[in-house]
């Protein structure tokens, strides 16, 4: 059995499958708003993925944020604290000194799991901390 944050879709299908160009989903990582697996140098996207980027559309069209203050908003997320990081591991954290950029867009210099954020408790409740019950319902019904 498969979990929800398997890389299972390459670009194209991700894209299909959202109703979106390929080359939306790679603004979206180039500003840091995604963080795809990577495989082959190939881009897999989870169900998970899919649905942050759903997320990310509905704050984007529904509410007005532009990309660089999602981004913002998302370097807010304290993921030193998700993840129970000790006062010394903190000190020398670049994700706990920047926030104005997401963990999981610094995190090949700073992270236990760089290169596998699409596993991260951060990245994984990210839409969950943006957006509250009755607009992920929403967009759960699209």
């Amino acid at each position: 059995m498969r979990s929800e944050s398997t890389p299972l879709y390459t670009i194209g299908t991700a894209a299909d499958l959202l109703q979106v160009h390929p080359r939306t989903l790679r603004l979206y990582e180039q500003f840091g708003l995604i963080r795809p697996a990577r495989k082959n140098n190939r881009r897999l996207y989870s169900d998970n993925d899919l649905k942050w980027i759903q997320c990310i559309r509905y704050l984007i069209h529904k509410k007005g944020l532009n990309q660089e203050g999602l981004r913002r908003l998302l370097g807010l997320i304290p993921c030193w604290e998700l993840k129970g990081c000790s006062e010394a591991d903190r000190a020398t954290c670049t994700a706990y000194e920047d926030r104005s950029t997401p963990c999981w867009e610094i995190a090949s210099s700073t992270c236990a799991k760089a290169g596998k954020c699409y596993e991260c408790e951060t990245y994984l409740t990210a839409r969950h901390r943006l957006l509250n019950p009755n607009e992920l319902a929403e967009i759960d019904a699209v």
